[in-house]
């Protein structure tokens, strides 16, 4: 008898039915970043830089990767979506469908400093959300939106949606 892990289907006891393959133990992973395809890497890395505090780590005219000085963990990385190290057919630049979720201790400050004072387009106004969130999206000059969030204690309805462990 073999304790390894294998892809081999099952048959559960109770139904007889073929049950998914076991699983293999996923690598360990030594990092985990999106990366942004983008007509304009330069203008993407300014956007990022000023206004979320990320710090360039590596910046060729095709290819930047940041990450945050205070949360190193954090990173990010910005791809000309045209470049050839993107399979032929997949070279588009990003196009809506992608939000970044930056939560912060205080989303008011936030929302002054980025939208009032830097100008950057609010594309959903400040305000509360019922399912434990106070937040706003402004747009990214790569096509992403930017969700700048802080959590709050969310509504009785929607409280009995967390898990017991969140």
């Amino acid at each position: 008898m073999t304790t390894e892990p294998t892809t081999e289907p099952t048959t559960g006891p109770a139904t007889g039915l073929a049950s998914e393959p076991t699983a293999q133990p996923a690598a360990k992973l030594g990092g985990f970043y999106p990366v942004l395809a983008t007509r304009d890497v330069a203008a993407s890395r300014d956007f990022y830089t000023r206004h979320f505090g990320f710090e360039v780590t590596f910046d060729a005219d095709w290819y930047v990767s940041l990450r945050r000085p205070d949360a190193p963990q954090y990173e990010l990385a910005l791809l000309d979506h045209a470049h050839p190290t993107v399979p032929e057919g997949h070279r588009g630049a990003l196009q809506g469908g992608l939000l970044l979720n930056f939560e912060v201790d205080d989303v008011d400050a936030e929302h002054r400093r980025l939208v009032k004072e830097a100008g950057l387009a609010e594309i959903l106004p400040l305000r509360t959300e019922e399912f434990g969130q106070r937040h706003f999206i402004v747009a990214a000059p790569d096509g992403a939106l930017i969700d700048v969030i802080t959590v709050v204690p969310p509504s009785e309805e929607y409280a009995a949606h967390y898990s017991s462990d969140a």
